[in-house]
């Protein structure tokens, strides 16, 4: 069963229904002996990152996700899950992140193009994630973000995209694979990485 972590806030039930059309059980939870029995771990995310972080706290789910992570079962962060895996952010402020993967949260510098990034882009793929299997080469996904990851560790790079700037819109390292598009908003392409992920390990 694939547990989507249950912190209070983001969009937790079009991401179980994303599971659901491709085959895969889900179940929305921040029980954690769910969450420990669990074959897959989802930590999606909207909302500011300090907050999250706090009810991550509050509710007692950064250890389940530690040791989740830890045991080598297949972890997917989206969008906010992938920046709470970073060490801070500086989302109004600096603030502490789960620092599972070493690096800083920046919000993208003022350019001509508006903030938030918010559309459809493409991913030029650095290394092919389980997820990222037989994925279309030209396919987009769909983003909406104001800030974005810079690893300490580029080789945890899996893909770049374009906005403004080169920006790491996903990462994968051994079982954890996190990225700041959102798979279940983004049509085939999304359903393809959200089979895939649920097929992994």
């Amino acid at each position: 069963m694939i547990a989507i972590v249950d912190y209070g806030m983001g969009n937790l039930r079009s991401v179980q229904k994303a599971f659901e059309a491709v085959g895969h059980g889900a179940v929305v939870t921040r029980d954690r002996r769910v969450l420990s029995e669990a074959s897959h771990l989802v930590l999606p995310g909207v909302g500011a990152f300090a907050d999250c972080m706090r009810n991550l706290e509050e509710y007692g789910l950064i250890e389940p996700i530690r040791r989740g992570i830890e045991s080598g079962k297949p972890f997917l962060g989206i969008c906010l899950g992938l920046q709470l895996l970073f060490t801070e952010s500086e989302e109004f402020g600096v603030h502490k992140g789960l620092d599972i993967v070493p690096g800083r949260v920046k919000r993208f510098p003022a350019t001509a193009l508006k903030v938030p990034h918010m559309g459809w882009n493409a991913l030029t793929i650095r290394r092919t994630a389980p997820p990222l299997r037989e994925l279309d080469p030209e396919a987009h996904v769909y983003f909406v973000h104001s800030y974005y990851v810079e690893p300490a560790d580029a080789s945890v790079v899996s893909t770049i995209t374009e906005y403004g700037i080169p920006f790491v819109s996903s990462i994968w390292r051994d079982n954890l694979f996190a990225c700041q598009f959102h798979p279940e908003k983004s049509q085939a392409a999304g359903l393809r990485i959200v089979r895939n992920f649920g097929d992994w390990g």
